[in-house]
C-alpha cells in the first residue's frame, strides 16, 4: 500500500470502528509496527493496573524512509483517532516519530501529556567508544545531534541507519537466521573498534535483543531506551493526577483482559511478537487487523 502526497486523502484511510470514547482512561500507543510493544511491556510491567490501545501502523512502515512532513501528518491522524477513543495520555514509542513530529504534536494538543521516545545516549555517557543502531530520520534530525552534543561531544560513535531492518524484523522477528546476518557486517566494524556501549534508536531493535547481545558479547552494555520511557508515563500520570483508581479486574465476568492492539494492515506481525511476549499477551483483550483501513 502506498501513502498518499495528500494530507486529505491520508485521513480518509483512517476510520473510528467503535464508539467513541470507548478505551476511556487508556494509555495511548503508537507505532510505526510492532517496535512500541517494547515500549508497551515496559509500561505494563511498571504499571499493571493501567489499560493500554496501541496502534501498530504497518501500512505504512518503515517511517524511517518517508518525507518529515508525511510522518508528522500520521502521527497527527494517529493522535487525533486515540484521542477520540478516549485516551489519557499519548506515548508517541516511535524514535522517528518523536524526533520530527512530537514538538507539533504537543502544539497541537497542549492539553494531552506526551511521552516521547529518544536514543539513549545519556546512560552512554560513561563509555569511551559508543554505537548507535536507528533510522536515518533518527541520525539525520536535530533532535539527535543536540542529544549527541550534549552527552557524547567529541568522543568516537559509530552510527548506523540499518535501511531495511525494522521491515526484516517485522517479517521475521527475533531468533531468524536472516535477521542475525543482517546484524553481523554491521555490528562487526564496531566491535572491532571495541565500542563498549550499544544504544537501541529504534523501539524495533529491542525486540531482537537477544540477537544483538549473542554477537556483541557481554562486554558491550546494551541501552535500550523503554524503562525510561515507562518512568516518564508514571510521572506524568502522577502529575495530571491521570492514575488508574484501581487494579483493573481479572474475573471472568470482565473478560479478565486489558489491553487492544490494533495495526493498519496484517496483523500478522502483531500476534507473532505478542505470542513471545507472554506477560503483555496476558492482559490482551482484543487483536484488531485492518482497524484503520478502508
Amino acid at each position: 500500500m502506498h501513502a498518499s502526497s495528500s494530507t486529505d486523502q491520508v485521513r480518509s484511510k483512517l476510520r473510528w470502528q467503535g464508539s467513541p470514547g470507548a478505551f476511556s482512561g487508556a494509555v495511548g500507543i503508537f507505532d510505526s509496527g510492532i517496535g512500541g510493544l517494547s515500549v508497551a511491556v515496559a509500561i505494563q510491567e511498571l504499571l499493571p493496573e493501567e489499560q493500554l490501545l496501541y496502534v501498530a501502523d504497518n501500512a505504512y512502515a518503515p517511517y524511517g524512509p518517508r518525507p518529515a512532513s508525511e510522518i508528522i501528518a500520521r502521527s497527527q491522524i494517529i493522535t487525533r483517532w486515540l484521542l477520540a477513543a478516549g485516551v489519557k495520555m499519548v506515548v508517541v514509542a516511535c524514535n522517528t516519530a518523536t524526533s520530527l513530529a512530537i514538538d507539533e504534536l504537543r502544539e497541537t494538543f497542549p492539553a494531552v501529556p506526551f511521552v516521547g521516545l529518544e536514543p539513549a545516549l545519556k546512560p552512554a555517557a560513561a563509555a569511551a567508544r559508543v554505537g548507535v543502531l536507528a533510522t536515518a530520520a533518527t541520525l539525520n534530525s536535530s533532535r539527535y545531534a543536540a542529544l549527541r552534543a550534549r552527552y557524547l561531544g567529541s568522543r568516537p560513535v559509530h552510527q548506523n541507519p540499518c535501511p531495511g531492518l525494522v521491515p526484516l524484523i517485522e517479517a521475521e522477528g527475533a531468533g531468524s537466521p536472516a535477521v542475525r546476518a543482517y546484524l553481523e557486517p554491521i555490528l562487526a566494524p564496531m566491535l572491532a573498534d571495541k565500542i563498549e556501549a550499544l544504544v537501541l534508536g529504534c523501539t524495533h531493535y529491542p525486540l531482537i535483543r537477544g540477537d544483538i547481545e549473542s554477537i556483541c558479547g557481554p562486554e558491550v552494555a546494551i541501552i535500550d531506551p523503554a524503562p525510561a520511557a515507562a518512568r516518564q508515563v508514571e510521572r506524568l500520570l502522577v502529575k495530571h493526577q491521570l492514575e488508574a483508581a484501581r487494579p483493573l479486574t481479572t474475573s471472568p465476568a470482565s473478560c479478565g483482559r486489558a489491553h487492544t492492539f490494533c495495526s493498519t494492515e496484517t496483523g500478522v506481525p502483531l500476534q507473532r511478537t505478542l505470542l513471545a511476549l507472554p506477560r503483555l499477551n496476558a492482559g490482551r483483550k482484543l487483536l484488531v487487523p485492518q482497524l484503520l483501513l478502508e
